[in-house]
């Protein structure tokens, strides 16, 4: 169902130092911020239907699309005569779709990056698509989602070259401003523009760059996407571009932490300001056999979980915990298509409701509490990570003068 209102209405409805809890109002309905958005990147959640999205318990209420993807097959034209996306995937509620810019990045030896846009060779039978910004736009017409992403040249994190760093800071404003002049459909489509500049935080540095010529260009802008980030990059220099960028970034706007869905990621971007995150993780590791719990992880398909009767979490209410013992999705992720849905199930049901746990906490003059509960089940023996520490002072938690938290002095790039 269509509502008949603006593209996109922000309302803050509570803060807590930095963090907010939020209404954006899509054509397609509310959402509710912090907002964890599942990734369906050719028009599905593997393994899961749109009516188990939607309906109770889950009430999932945006979803992604991919537009390299969905350009390539079906193709965006043939979307757009189905009716455009939400039709197509029979989904009545909000969709955002990427605009294609990761792919130069997990895509990268089968695409070539110039000034005009991205050629990619598709992998199957090596045919090109053009992806110029302008295309990218077109096709995100065509697929009608409510949010659209502008075109952005996307640089893995890790990569040591300055230079290319450089180039495509610049690049990436330059296409944003062909972005805007190309959609066509701004009362019903909210064109986002992305942030990037690696993770070069200094006062004249390349993210600063990118953020001041966006900031020129912030009335043409309905809501901002923090790039670049999630590729494997130190957690310092994480959390220190995603501070920065919340910071700087209007107040009165959505901002969007792209390829994020660690629960703790998650936690520090929206202490630091942040209001969207979206990831294929949950999913994936669903699939995987694997469930996302409060304390971490449980890996169905071990031997600990071969008689054990009770549930992924006892206090879950999602389907699969209400109906299915470890025991039973023990034998079913090993053998059987069902165990990889029941499990994607359980965890975007504990991701979508996770968040909205930690917007109520926000609503509620409690998220310092919630944050600290987070973290004492995330880490029962008090080895919280330094970078984490550090970065929940900045936003007004100080976790070492409330806790007996014993700091981890080293970086835990395997937390997980």
């Amino acid at each position: 169902m269509k509502y008949d209102t603006p593209a996109l209405v922000f309302d803050i409805v509570k803060k807590w130092n930095r963090a907010r809890a939020s209404v954006m109002t899509l054509r397609h309905g509310p959402v509710l911020t912090p907002v964890f958005m599942p990734v369906g990147t050719k028009g599905t959640i593997k393994g899961l239907t749109p009516d188990q999205m939607r309906d109770e318990p889950m009430d999932c209420q945006i979803l992604l699309g991919n537009t390299y993807h969905l350009s390539s097959k079906p193709g965006a034209q043939e979307v757009a005569d189905f009716g455009g996306l939400h039709k197509f995937m029979q989904w009545d509620r909000n969709i955002l779709t990427d605009s294609g810019g990761f792919q130069m990045v997990s895509l990268l030896d089968l695409a070539e990056i110039t000034e005009n846009g991205v050629v990619f060779r598709h992998p199957a039978d090596g045919s090109r698509l053009v992806l110029r910004p302008e295309d990218s736009i077109h096709y995100q017409n065509l697929i009608g989602a409510d949010i659209i992403m502008a075109l952005d040249d996307v640089v893995h994190s890790c990569t040591n070259d300055d230079a290319r760093f450089t180039e495509a800071t610049h690049r990436t404003v330059r296409w944003l401003d062909r972005c805007i002049a190309a959609h066509s459909r701004k009362d019903e489509q909210n064109l986002f523009a992305i942030v990037q500049g690696g993770l070069d935080v200094s006062d004249n540095g390349l993210r600063n760059q990118c953020l001041d010529a966006f900031l020129e260009r912030a009335d043409s802008i309905p809501g901002f996407a923090i790039g670049g980030l999630a590729g494997g990059e130190d957690k310092e220099s994480f959390w220190r571009v995603v501070e920065l960028c919340t910071r700087r970034l209007p107040a009165d706007k959505p901002r969007y932490v792209m390829g994020v869905g660690y629960p703790l990621d998650i936690v520090v971007c929206t202490a630091l300001g942040a209001d969207m995150y979206d990831c294929v993780y949950p999913s994936r590791t669903g699939r995987f056999g694997t469930a996302m719990v409060p304390w971490g992880l449980l890996k169905l398909k071990s031997k600990a979980c071969a008689e054990d009767l009770r549930p992924i979490d006892p206090d879950c209410t999602c389907r699969t915990c209400k109906n299915y013992s470890r025991a039973a999705l023990h034998q079913l992720c090993k053998k059987e298509a069902l165990g990889a849905s029941l499990v994607t199930e359980h965890n975007l049901h504990y991701m979508i409701h996770f968040m909205r746990e930690m917007r109520m906490s926000i609503i509620e003059g409690r998220f310092d509490a919630f944050v600290r509960e987070f973290m004492r089940k995330y880490f029962p023996k008090g080895d919280v990570p330094k970078w984490c520490v550090d970065a929940l002072r900045v936003a007004g938690i100080d976790l070492v003068e409330s806790s007996s938290v014993c700091v981890q002095t080293e970086e835990i790039m395997d937390w997980m």
